[in-house]
Protein backbone atom coordinates (compact mmCIF):
# COMPACT_ATOMS: atom_id res chain seq x y z
CA UNK A 1 0.00 0.00 0.00
CA UNK A 2 2.95 2.52 1.34
CA UNK A 3 4.24 1.30 -2.17
CA UNK A 4 1.31 2.21 -4.17
CA UNK A 5 1.05 5.51 -2.48
CA UNK A 6 4.58 6.66 -3.32
CA UNK A 7 4.21 5.63 -6.78
CA UNK A 8 0.55 8.09 -7.35
CA UNK A 9 2.84 10.75 -5.59
CA UNK A 10 4.99 10.64 -7.93
CA UNK A 11 3.18 10.22 -11.13
CA UNK A 12 0.90 13.44 -9.90
CA UNK A 13 4.73 15.20 -9.87
CA UNK A 14 5.33 13.95 -13.06
CA UNK A 15 2.07 15.56 -13.99
CA UNK A 16 2.20 18.55 -12.69
CA UNK A 17 5.50 19.00 -13.81
CA UNK A 18 4.49 18.75 -17.58
CA UNK A 19 1.62 20.94 -17.27
CA UNK A 20 4.64 23.61 -16.12
CA UNK A 21 6.56 23.09 -18.78
CA UNK A 22 3.92 22.62 -21.62
CA UNK A 23 3.15 26.29 -22.94
CA UNK A 24 2.23 28.27 -25.51
CA UNK A 25 3.59 29.91 -29.01
CA UNK A 26 2.03 32.56 -30.82
CA UNK A 27 3.00 31.94 -34.51
CA UNK A 28 2.41 33.94 -37.54
CA UNK A 29 1.93 31.91 -40.58
CA UNK A 30 1.90 33.09 -44.22
CA UNK A 31 -1.82 32.23 -45.73
CA UNK A 32 -0.20 29.88 -48.27
CA UNK A 33 0.76 27.72 -45.52
CA UNK A 34 -2.14 27.52 -43.71
CA UNK A 35 -3.86 23.71 -44.19
CA UNK A 36 -0.64 21.98 -43.26
CA UNK A 37 -0.26 23.91 -40.29
CA UNK A 38 -3.45 23.18 -39.24
CA UNK A 39 -2.57 19.94 -39.47
CA UNK A 40 0.69 20.21 -38.27
CA UNK A 41 -0.03 22.10 -34.53
CA UNK A 42 -2.25 19.31 -33.35
CA UNK A 43 0.69 17.04 -33.77
CA UNK A 44 3.06 19.50 -31.90
CA UNK A 45 0.98 20.05 -29.24
CA UNK A 46 0.27 15.92 -28.70
CA UNK A 47 3.89 15.18 -29.03
CA UNK A 48 5.41 17.95 -27.00
CA UNK A 49 2.62 19.35 -25.14
CA UNK A 50 3.29 22.95 -25.96
CA UNK A 51 0.02 24.78 -27.86
CA UNK A 52 0.56 26.60 -31.15
CA UNK A 53 -1.78 30.12 -31.49
CA UNK A 54 -1.69 30.20 -35.15
CA UNK A 55 -2.38 33.67 -36.74
CA UNK A 56 -2.71 33.32 -40.60
CA UNK A 57 -2.12 36.17 -43.42
CA UNK A 58 0.18 38.20 -45.80
CA UNK A 59 3.88 37.83 -44.93
CA UNK A 60 4.15 41.75 -45.78
CA UNK A 61 1.19 42.72 -43.44
CA UNK A 62 3.08 40.43 -40.54
CA UNK A 63 6.31 42.02 -41.13
CA UNK A 64 4.74 45.74 -40.88
CA UNK A 65 3.05 44.34 -37.28
CA UNK A 66 5.87 42.93 -35.86
CA UNK A 67 7.90 46.00 -36.61
CA UNK A 68 4.87 47.62 -34.56
CA UNK A 69 5.27 45.15 -31.55
CA UNK A 70 3.25 42.38 -32.44
CA UNK A 71 2.88 39.89 -29.98
CA UNK A 72 4.53 37.19 -32.02
CA UNK A 73 7.14 34.53 -31.50
CA UNK A 74 7.91 33.02 -34.75
CA UNK A 75 6.60 33.88 -37.98
CA UNK A 76 6.09 31.18 -40.96
CA UNK A 77 7.59 33.68 -43.70
CA UNK A 78 6.08 32.78 -47.54
CA UNK A 79 9.72 34.48 -48.65
CA UNK A 80 13.10 34.54 -47.61
CA UNK A 81 13.24 37.95 -48.00
CA UNK A 82 11.55 39.22 -44.85
CA UNK A 83 12.91 36.57 -42.68
CA UNK A 84 16.43 38.50 -43.46
CA UNK A 85 15.13 41.59 -43.16
CA UNK A 86 13.57 41.34 -39.76
CA UNK A 87 17.06 39.35 -38.56
CA UNK A 88 19.29 42.66 -40.14
CA UNK A 89 17.19 44.51 -37.81
CA UNK A 90 17.77 43.52 -34.74
CA UNK A 91 14.30 41.60 -34.59
CA UNK A 92 15.28 37.94 -34.51
CA UNK A 93 17.12 35.03 -35.70
CA UNK A 94 17.88 31.39 -36.63
CA UNK A 95 16.07 31.54 -39.43
CA UNK A 96 15.72 28.42 -41.83
CA UNK A 97 13.92 27.93 -44.82
CA UNK A 98 11.18 25.39 -44.16
CA UNK A 99 9.79 25.05 -47.28
CA UNK A 100 9.99 25.79 -51.06
CA UNK A 101 6.36 26.90 -52.55
CA UNK A 102 5.24 26.29 -55.97
CA UNK A 103 2.83 28.69 -57.93
CA UNK A 104 -0.21 27.02 -60.41
CA UNK A 105 -2.66 28.93 -62.37
CA UNK A 106 -6.06 27.20 -61.20
CA UNK A 107 -9.69 27.54 -62.06
CA UNK A 108 -12.45 25.73 -60.47
CA UNK A 109 -13.67 24.94 -64.06
CA UNK A 110 -12.47 21.79 -64.97
CA UNK A 111 -11.46 22.30 -68.47
CA UNK A 112 -10.55 26.19 -68.59
CA UNK A 113 -6.39 26.01 -67.55
CA UNK A 114 -4.92 23.66 -69.84
CA UNK A 115 -1.21 21.94 -68.95
CA UNK A 116 0.39 24.77 -70.44
CA UNK A 117 -1.10 27.70 -69.68
CA UNK A 118 -2.08 28.84 -72.63
CA UNK A 119 -5.69 29.74 -71.25
CA UNK A 120 -3.79 33.24 -70.33
CA UNK A 121 -3.24 33.90 -73.78
CA UNK A 122 -6.56 32.85 -75.12
CA UNK A 123 -8.63 35.78 -73.89
CA UNK A 124 -11.60 32.89 -72.06
CA UNK A 125 -11.59 34.95 -69.32
CA UNK A 126 -12.92 38.00 -67.36
CA UNK A 127 -11.11 37.94 -64.41
CA UNK A 128 -7.27 36.85 -63.53
CA UNK A 129 -7.10 36.59 -59.55
CA UNK A 130 -3.23 36.99 -57.87
CA UNK A 131 -2.14 38.32 -54.57
CA UNK A 132 -0.82 41.64 -54.03
CA UNK A 133 2.50 41.11 -55.10
CA UNK A 134 3.69 44.57 -52.63
CA UNK A 135 2.85 41.77 -49.98
CA UNK A 136 2.76 38.63 -50.68
CA UNK A 137 5.45 36.41 -52.35
CA UNK A 138 3.06 34.26 -54.55
CA UNK A 139 1.56 37.76 -55.99
CA UNK A 140 5.09 38.82 -56.65
CA UNK A 141 5.92 35.47 -58.60
CA UNK A 142 2.69 35.75 -60.73
CA UNK A 143 3.67 39.06 -62.04
CA UNK A 144 7.13 37.68 -62.74
CA UNK A 145 5.42 34.81 -64.38
CA UNK A 146 3.14 36.83 -66.58
CA UNK A 147 5.76 38.94 -67.33
CA UNK A 148 8.29 36.56 -68.96
CA UNK A 149 5.79 34.83 -70.41
CA UNK A 150 5.25 38.62 -72.43
CA UNK A 151 1.16 38.79 -71.51
CA UNK A 152 0.83 40.94 -68.02
CA UNK A 153 0.16 44.12 -70.20
CA UNK A 154 -2.98 41.93 -71.88
CA UNK A 155 -3.99 40.68 -68.71
CA UNK A 156 -3.38 43.72 -66.46
CA UNK A 157 -7.27 45.16 -67.05
CA UNK A 158 -8.84 41.76 -66.03
CA UNK A 159 -6.42 41.52 -62.24
CA UNK A 160 -8.61 40.96 -59.28
CA UNK A 161 -5.87 41.37 -56.33
CA UNK A 162 -6.63 39.49 -52.49
CA UNK A 163 -4.64 41.02 -49.75
CA UNK A 164 -2.99 37.62 -49.60
CA UNK A 165 -3.10 34.28 -51.33
CA UNK A 166 -5.80 32.93 -49.35
CA UNK A 167 -8.03 35.92 -50.20
CA UNK A 168 -7.05 35.21 -54.29
CA UNK A 169 -7.79 31.62 -53.06
CA UNK A 170 -11.37 32.83 -52.44
CA UNK A 171 -12.30 35.26 -55.66
CA UNK A 172 -11.50 32.00 -57.38
CA UNK A 173 -13.30 29.33 -55.49
CA UNK A 174 -16.26 31.18 -55.51
CA UNK A 175 -15.81 31.90 -59.31
CA UNK A 176 -15.90 35.63 -58.83
CA UNK A 177 -12.85 35.24 -61.12
CA UNK A 178 -12.56 32.80 -63.28
CA UNK A 179 -8.84 31.68 -62.42
CA UNK A 180 -6.12 32.42 -60.46
CA UNK A 181 -1.98 32.23 -59.74
CA UNK A 182 -2.36 30.69 -56.31
CA UNK A 183 -0.15 28.42 -54.42
CA UNK A 184 -0.27 24.81 -55.28
CA UNK A 185 -0.78 23.87 -51.57
CA UNK A 186 -4.17 25.43 -51.46
CA UNK A 187 -5.52 23.30 -54.26
CA UNK A 188 -3.45 19.97 -53.78
CA UNK A 189 -3.32 16.73 -51.20
CA UNK A 190 -2.40 13.62 -51.06
CA UNK A 191 -0.79 14.17 -54.62
CA UNK A 192 -3.27 15.04 -56.35
CA UNK A 193 -5.49 17.98 -57.46
CA UNK A 194 -8.44 18.40 -55.25
CA UNK A 195 -10.85 19.97 -57.55
CA UNK A 196 -11.11 21.95 -60.65
CA UNK A 197 -8.41 22.47 -63.53
CA UNK A 198 -4.61 23.73 -63.17
CA UNK A 199 -1.36 24.71 -64.81
CA UNK A 200 1.71 24.29 -62.43
CA UNK A 201 4.07 27.16 -63.16
CA UNK A 202 7.39 26.32 -64.75
CA UNK A 203 9.83 26.68 -61.64
CA UNK A 204 12.02 28.69 -64.50
CA UNK A 205 8.97 31.92 -64.81
CA UNK A 206 9.91 32.97 -61.49
CA UNK A 207 12.03 33.50 -58.21
CA UNK A 208 12.49 30.38 -56.34
CA UNK A 209 9.87 30.73 -53.12
CA UNK A 210 11.94 30.21 -50.24
CA UNK A 211 9.76 30.01 -47.15
CA UNK A 212 11.78 30.82 -44.20
CA UNK A 213 10.94 30.70 -40.52
CA UNK A 214 12.46 32.71 -37.77
CA UNK A 215 12.30 32.69 -34.33
CA UNK A 216 11.57 36.77 -32.90
CA UNK A 217 12.81 38.23 -30.08
CA UNK A 218 9.64 37.94 -28.09
CA UNK A 219 10.34 33.89 -28.29
CA UNK A 220 13.41 33.71 -28.40
CA UNK A 221 13.49 32.79 -24.46
CA UNK A 222 10.69 31.03 -24.75
CA UNK A 223 10.79 26.55 -24.78
CA UNK A 224 7.79 26.14 -26.66
CA UNK A 225 9.10 28.44 -29.39
CA UNK A 226 11.77 27.02 -30.04
CA UNK A 227 10.31 23.72 -30.12
CA UNK A 228 8.05 24.20 -32.45
CA UNK A 229 10.86 25.52 -35.00
CA UNK A 230 12.09 22.02 -34.13
CA UNK A 231 9.32 20.14 -34.93
CA UNK A 232 9.05 21.60 -38.42
CA UNK A 233 12.30 19.42 -39.18
CA UNK A 234 10.89 16.65 -37.92
CA UNK A 235 9.73 14.04 -40.26
CA UNK A 236 6.29 13.96 -39.11
CA UNK A 237 5.95 17.84 -40.35
CA UNK A 238 7.98 17.43 -43.29
CA UNK A 239 5.63 14.24 -44.21
CA UNK A 240 2.67 16.98 -44.38
CA UNK A 241 4.45 19.45 -46.12
CA UNK A 242 5.62 16.99 -49.13
CA UNK A 243 1.37 15.98 -49.05
CA UNK A 244 0.85 19.56 -49.70
CA UNK A 245 3.23 19.64 -52.66
CA UNK A 246 6.27 21.87 -50.99
CA UNK A 247 9.30 20.93 -51.71
CA UNK A 248 12.81 21.11 -49.70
Amino acid sequence: MQGFWISAVAACAWVAGTAVQAAEVQVAVAANFTAPMQKIAPLFEADTGHKARLAFGSTGRFYAQIRNGAPFDVLLAADDETPTRLEREGQGGGRFTYAIGKLVLWSKQPTLVDDKGDVLRSGRFDKLALADPRLAPYGAAAIETMTKLGVIDALRPKFVQGENIAQTWQFVATENAQLGFVALSQVWADGKLKEGSAWLVPATLYTPIRQDAILLNRGKDKAAAKALLQYLRGDKARAIIEAYGYEF
